[in-house]
């Protein structure tokens, strides 16, 4: 693989150290439960994960909060999840491992992502972090305003902060604007920030005015075992391409609209299978209805991630043709059920897979048909190796376990940095944000201290009750388990 694909950032490679001083008695550190300062400075973290897209809603950034928390918790850290209420699955829910989601009751305003004051949601993220002995926190996306809560909140508590950015944003237009400098605001005093490619690296640096240093690059991965290919499963008497995306603008489904047609005008033998749900599934009914082609189109809908696998292992040839992408996890999907790869040159995705395994073409419609007519070329001829080949070459390539040991890194390293004080914090907030947002939110900065001394006030820290660790080292589950293995099965 080229250089361009390094595996992973020398920044993330400091291990943890314990502080060279006590918290001051009005530090942030001291409104914590006593142990939670001090624990910073052992192997093991008490991890809360915090996004406002988690189960049941279904996508890239939930699937990488649980199957980064399960390895994490592998490694014998904690690990708990809070995101806001989905319908009646609210309050404390346990998943695989005693993996804990707090689901809290926040109010949904746009796309599943919560409103926002700063302060509503303080006195429930204070109960979390303070009952569960949280010492990381590690929020997730940009477009989720309970990460950027959750940020702003635990930075008043004293507690090391790191962010994932899972997207890419542009500089033009007014939402990106705006959206860039609350993510400005946000991470000028986060512990490290973590991106899931290069091109996402240097977007979140350019957007929030930030240090390379404290920026890394892990990219997303795949569990190979739920992506194994199976020949037997298509048709090779016809040729099928296969999409599985989000049918929006974003993932270019207009060029998909133009591609279909001219393709199909060219190969009688060949066959697109959709899946997936959006607002532009018309443009797709439309080219299908038009040119009358229901018997070689078919739109599947929304898809479980379950079916997915069972959707791709039917195609030949995984298409994407994305506008812009920090990270195209699908692709690798696509490669690691054995399909021959063919995908938009844009964003992070020439970082994801060996130049053999992928065909780019520029965000065309002529460039794409063209790298699809010759994929469809060497397929027609043999000449493209066996699904079970390409398999094993892209199984190792992205593991969920490397995954978390580098997350693990970069989790070592936000210990070791200091928190900010309260004057040091809005000292970084006015020179960092600009004189009109950097005054607005070191204002904010005050209230919400001043907020949280009200809560300990109100409800002392002594007074609160410790949670019962469902993971982690001190796990009552594991213990438990423990003696259960220890007694004779079988007694005589």
């Amino acid at each position: 693989m080229k250089s361009r694909r390094r595996r992973g950032d020398k920044q993330a490679a400091a291990s943890c150290q314990p502080d060279a001083h006590p918290p001051a008695p009005h530090s942030p550190a001291s409104l914590l439960p006593s142990g939670t300062a001090r624990r910073s400075s052992q192997k093991k973290h008490s991890i809360c994960m915090v996004s406002d897209f988690f189960y049941p809603n279904m996508g890239g950034v939930e699937s990488h909060i649980y199957q980064l928390s399960q390895c994490l918790l592998e490694r014998g850290h904690k690990v708990v999840i809070a995101t806001h209420a989905y319908g009646d699955r609210r309050g404390v829910r346990y998943l695989t491992n005693g993996l804990k989601v707090y689901y809290l009751p926040l109010q949904v305003m746009y796309n599943q992502s919560t409103a926002t004051s700063c302060f509503h949601s303080l006195p429930l993220l204070r109960c979390v972090f303070v009952r569960e002995h949280i010492t990381v926190v590690h929020a997730h996306s940009s477009f989720s305003a309970m990460a950027h809560d959750a940020l702003f909140h635990a930075k008043t508590m004293g507690l090391n902060t790191v962010f994932t950015d899972h997207s890419l944003f542009g500089f033009a237009d007014l939402s990106s604007v705006l959206t860039n400098k609350l993510l400005t605001v946000t991470l000028c005093d986060t512990n490290h920030i973590v991106c899931v490619s290069y091109t996402s690296k240097e977007n979140t640096v350019l957007r929030a005015a930030l240090n390379p240093d404290i920026v890394s690059v892990i990219p997303n991965a795949v569990d190979p075992t739920d992506f194994t290919p199976d020949p037997g499963s298509r048709d090779d008497s016809k040729i099928t391409i296969v999409v599985v995306s989000r049918l929006v603008y974003r993932k270019g489904i207009d060029l998909l609209g133009g591609i279909i047609p001219e393709l199909c005008a060219k190969h009688p033998d060949l066959c697109f299978l959709i899946g997936g749900e959006g607002p532009k599934r018309i443009v797709l009914e439309e080219v299908r209805e038009k040119y009358q082609l229901h018997d070689r189109v078919r739109l599947l809908g929304a898809l479980d991630h379950k079916d997915v696998r069972d959707v791709l292992v039917q195609g030949h040839i995984f298409l994407n043709t994305s506008l812009t992408e920090a990270f195209c996890m699908a692709i690798v999907e696509g490669a690691c059920c054995g399909l021959q790869v063919v995908s938009t040159r844009v964003g992070g995705i020439p970082e994801v897979l060996p130049d053999e395994l992928v065909t780019l073409c520029e965000p065309t419609v002529s460039s794409l048909c063209a790298g699809l007519e010759s994929v469809i070329s060497r397929q027609r001829s043999g000449s493209v190796p066996p699904p079970a080949a390409i398999h094993r070459q892209v199984q190792n390539l992205y593991t969920w376990r490397n995954i978390a040991e580098r997350t693990e890194k970069v989790y070592d390293q936000a210990c070791q940095q200091p928190v900010l004080t309260l004057p040091a914090r809005l000292q970084r907030l006015r020179s960092h944000c600009g004189a009109v947002a950097g005054s607005i939110f070191s204002f904010m900065a005050v209230i919400n201290f001043l907020f949280l001394l009200f809560l300990q006030w109100l409800h002392p820290v002594h007074l609160m009750d410790a949670a019962i660790d469902a993971s982690g080292p001190d796990s009552c589950w594991r213990k438990s388990f423990k003696k259960g293995k220890s007694k004779d099965p079988h007694p005589d």
